[in-house]
């Protein structure tokens, strides 16, 4: 692992060296354009994945330069190879200083990531399917969701997806949906009100399933609590993180 800056982090950058966090310095490889508001950036990892056990959901801290001020952000490991090191990473574009970096980021750039928090163990054989609410912010979450469940002892299992869009082009996002899996597209408005009402409203009896949300905070608290109390999905088989917070931009 390589020098990393660590000066200028504040308050946050104290706390999570204090926890234990481990610093990484990420390097460009490749950058993609996917759509009008989608940026995919491949780096490798100075390290990362040869200290830290890959698993599904895994996310970083990436430590973006705002006029001197670093700022975090938590952004999802993409198709990691741990023997090589390499991942990418997959950046929603809003106004926001980490869509800014990645939009003009080129192969060579370097940036820092803090790894520390990230933990999930997938659910045993016994889950039936699965109900996955989210938007393009938790996309590659739910991509590597798919992905593990695919490759896991009941990869038939099938789940719901309850996929929240602001514009056209976030429906042609690479989801990697399976035959057996149900998808529903809702646009995002009344500032997210129209999925948490579509997934309350689509409920039916699901105690052997398994609830994974990943939206606007005040969304994700209702759609974890339609699950529990309208699925009937028991709170230590419901996954619930918000992934930013309305009117304030986590880009």
């Amino acid at each position: 692992m390589g020098q990393v800056a660590t000066k200028g982090r504040g308050w946050q950058g104290a706390v999570l060296k204090l926890l234990g966090g481990d610093d990484f310095e990420l390097t460009v490889t490749g950058t993609e354009v996917v759509t009008d508001h989608y940026v995919r950036l491949e780096f490798t990892g100075g390290g990362l994945l040869a200290k830290r056990a890959l698993h599904p959901t895994m996310w970083i801290r990436m430590w973006f330069d705002d006029a001197g001020k670093l700022h975090q952000r938590g952004y999802t490991l993409v198709d990691a190879d741990p023997a090589a090191d390499t991942f990418g990473i997959e950046f929603a574009i809003h106004d926001g200083i980490a869509a800014r970096w990645a939009q003009h980021a080129e192969v060579g750039d370097t940036i820092t990531a803090t790894v520390m928090g990230s933990k999930f163990t997938m659910p045993g054989d016994g889950v039936r399917g699965w109900i996955i609410a989210g938007d393009p912010a938790s996309l590659p979450a739910i991509n590597s969701l798919l992905d593990a469940i695919e490759a896991s002892d009941c990869p038939q299992t099938p789940a719901t997806l309850w996929l929240e869009y602001q514009h056209e082009s976030d429906k042609t996002l690479p989801l990697r949906a399976r035959a057996q899996d149900t998808v529903h597209w809702v646009a995002r408005e009344h500032d997210g009100a129209a999925l948490v009402d579509a997934v309350r409203s689509s409920a039916v009896p699901a105690a052997d399933h398994f609830g994974w949300v990943a939206l606007d905070s005040v969304s994700t608290r209702a759609v974890a609590a339609s699950l529990r109390n309208d699925y009937g999905i028991p709170k230590k088989s419901v996954k619930a993180q918000a992934y930013w917070i309305p009117g304030k931009s986590f880009a």
